[in-house]
């Protein structure tokens, strides 16, 4: 990987600023889901054991640039406490006097958390003058925020442009995952890319169909591309105004040699609710009033044989309505074999971006796959090919 790695760092008595993701789900003022925390937490032992100064920045909410006193991080304080089993310092501002106190203060090995950087509008601004007030209080810097890399701000990007920059121990597993999958794959290499709109993943399948050996389509987002082909799909979620886009999508593909996997069999209903009536059927036999909700399992078996044969897959969107049963079959058992597959050590398998994770719980197999990135944003615009600022900014 062309960056500077932390086992290679001085790290005794250094003030390590470490850009970390805790934007996490509140309720009644108590964080409801820890994971983002817990991601932190290896960086964190990491370099305060390397007797570092632990300086902890992140954002919370989006405060535009103003103090919002509810959009303090001063409540994270106190549970990432628990989970390092050691006191955290908090500072009410993450520039400035009351942030220099805050850093002078700490030993060797302490850690501080500073306020949300984006009460201040240089932040989201990536100004020069915000980063190097931020990088007055560091000697090095650390990325370990993957899920905001897709952001030029000055805490993400700017910063690593004055002060020795590294990534964290997260987010080196993330690129070297992700490198895995799509840099310098094993071949043959196969994508699955589900949701519900061809519009919101247009860059993706362009870039895909350019550099993977199969890629199968689901979700509503197959539909488009079944009408492109001349089938009727009923009443289902269908972009019909995308249908040359979906046919230059399969001309892109064919021109590169990469197989299109769109379902040959589907699960209708009549409507959208747990347990309805479903019904089954070959594309030829969907009626004008059904609604295709999942593929069918001629196409689920086709997918899983697809895995057997490849040593690479990269998964984004689930491949029906996966979130209302009988509607999930072709999901999780698509899931559960791509799962055991990766356990065996037969595929490489990394996938990401919010429904799929939320997807892959559902199945019960996060745990399985090679990596599973929760980075949602940014795992979506490496997906397309596109340059994310915070971690060309790492690069050496």
């Amino acid at each position: 990987m062309p960056f500077r790695t932390l086992d290679t760092a001085d790290l005794a008595g250094k003030r390590a600023l470490v850009r970390v993701d805790f934007n996490v789900p509140v309720d009644g003022g108590k964080i409801t889901d820890d994971t983002r925390l817990r991601a932190a937490l290896p960086t964190i032992h990491y370099l305060s054991t390397k007797g570092a100064k632990v300086i902890l920045l992140a954002h919370f909410d989006r405060p535009k640039g103003k103090v919002v006193p509810e959009m303090s991080l001063a409540f994270v304080a106190e549970p990432l406490g628990k989970l390092l089993e050691q006191e955290v310092a908090f500072a009410s501002d993450c520039v400035g006097p009351e942030a220099a106190k805050v850093v002078n203060g700490l030993e060797n090995g302490g850690v501080a958390l500073l306020e949300n950087v984006r009460f201040h509008a240089g932040e989201e601004k990536n100004d020069p003058d915000f980063a190097k007030a931020l990088a007055a209080n560091g000697d090095l810097y650390v990325d370990d925020a993957f899920s905001a890399a897709h952001r030029a701000h000055a805490s993400t990007e700017g910063l690593a442009k004055i002060l020795p920059a590294y990534p964290g121990l997260a987010m080196q597993r993330e690129l070297e995952a992700l490198d895995s999958a799509l840099g310098n794959p094993r071949k043959p290499v196969l994508g699955i890319v589900g949701g519900s709109k061809v519009s919101t993943k247009l860059d993706l399948l362009n870039n895909l169909v350019a550099k993977l050996d199969r890629l199968a389509i689901g979700g509503g987002m197959a539909n488009t591309f079944l009408y492109a082909q001349g089938h009727d799909v009923g009443g289902s979620l269908c972009e019909k105004d995308l249908a040359d886009t979906a046919r230059q999508i399969m001309a892109t593909a064919e021109k590169s040699g990469c197989e299109l996997l769109l379902p040959i069999d589907v699960v209708v209903a009549k409507k959208v609710a747990p347990g309805v009536d479903a019904e089954t059927r070959e594309l030829s036999e969907v009626q004008p009033d059904d609604l295709i909700l999942d593929a069918g399992p001629k196409s689920a078996q086709r997918l899983i044989e697809a895995m057997e044969s490849s040593n690479t897959l990269i998964w984004n969107g689930p491949l029906g309505v996966f979130e209302v049963p009988p509607f999930d079959e072709a999901t999780v058992s698509a899931a559960k074999h791509a799962a055991k597959l990766a356990k065996g050590g037969k595929i490489v398998a990394v996938a990401g971006g919010g429904d799929t994770v939320a997807a892959l719980n559902h199945a019960g197999v996060s745990g399985d796959f090679t990596f599973v990135s929760t980075a949602g944003g940014a795992f979506l615009e490496w997906m397309e090919g596109k340059t994310l600022p915070g971690v060309a900014a790492l690069e050496i």
